[in-house]
């Protein structure tokens, strides 16, 4: 009895409520967030510096790929994110703040907002709201949706600095609540299958989600309750995506071990 209680009181959180908190919350007291993106950009950084993994991060600076795809913000989001996890992945002695226990959901929820921030000349006190807003969202998402799922947590992390950015471009909470419906509605169903280099690829996945929702956001478009999962409130679409995550994937779980377990 006292486990459902405590549950019941875990799950008495929303999306307005970490809104609310992010903004409202005495400066000083959640400053400290300042740290991930300091930790987390120099891992980054130092990942530009080496080969690891794919070696993703690295190869989005390179010429070539700055003329496929520019030299812009989405850019520099993609490949300081998947840079950090690069690193992490591969094993380099390079440390990295997590969310809830992960460091690639800390690397997602907190690059994507930092570089934007830096891009667009925010304030100190913008990137912490925020920073703030990202990994409280997360958090939230991750309460229901348990510590391990067979869904890939990068699109929870990535799911927060969405909220971060449509905020850092002037959205209020019904854009940032549109973000989070347009990410449930992408990126829901994507599997994890282990923590290895290819993660790189899952995280710039996430984090170029995240930029496309909170544009979408940003011009007032959302996807609506008559179209899959997404429901009219977001804290139960919410809800819709840790479920799949939570008890649809169970099946998938087992499935994805099976064949890892089994290569030749």
């Amino acid at each position: 009895m006292a486990d459902a209680s405590a549950q019941e009181k875990t799950l008495n959180l929303t999306l307005h409520k970490v809104y609310d908190f992010a903004l409202t919350a005495p400066l000083a007291e959640i400053a400290f967030i300042l740290d991930t993106a300091k930790l987390n950009k120099a891992a980054a950084e130092s990942s530009f510096k080496g080969n690891y993994g794919h070696s993703l991060g690295r190869m989005l600076k390179g010429d070539s790929e700055k003329r496929m795809m520019g030299n812009g913000t989405l850019s520099r989001i993609l490949s300081y994110t998947s840079g950090a996890c690069d690193a992490r992945m591969a094993g380099a002695m390079i440390p990295v703040m997590s969310n809830s226990g992960s460091g690639n959901q800390g690397i997602s929820a907190t690059l994507p907002v930092v570089i934007y921030a830096e891009e667009n000349e925010k304030t100190e006190e913008e990137l912490i709201r925020a920073l703030m807003m990202s990994h409280l969202t997360v958090i939230y998402i991750k309460q229901s949706l348990g510590r391990l799922s067979a869904l890939c947590g990068c699109v929870v992390a990535a799911t927060g600095s969405s909220c971060g950015i449509t905020w850092l471009m002037g959205g209020g909470f019904p854009q940032v609540a549109s973000a989070v419906q347009n990410m449930i509605a992408n990126l829901t169903g994507m599997i994890c299958d282990g923590a290895k280099p290819s993660c790189a690829l899952k995280v710039a996945s996430g984090v170029s989600t995240a930029v496309l929702s909170a544009m979408m956001a940003m011009e007032n478009r959302c996807v609506t309750s008559v179209e899959g999962i997404i429901d009219q409130d977001v804290d139960r679409s919410i809800r819709n995506l840790t479920l799949i995550g939570s008890q649809g994937m169970n099946e998938t779980d087992k499935l994805v071990l099976d064949i890892m377990t089994h290569k030749e």
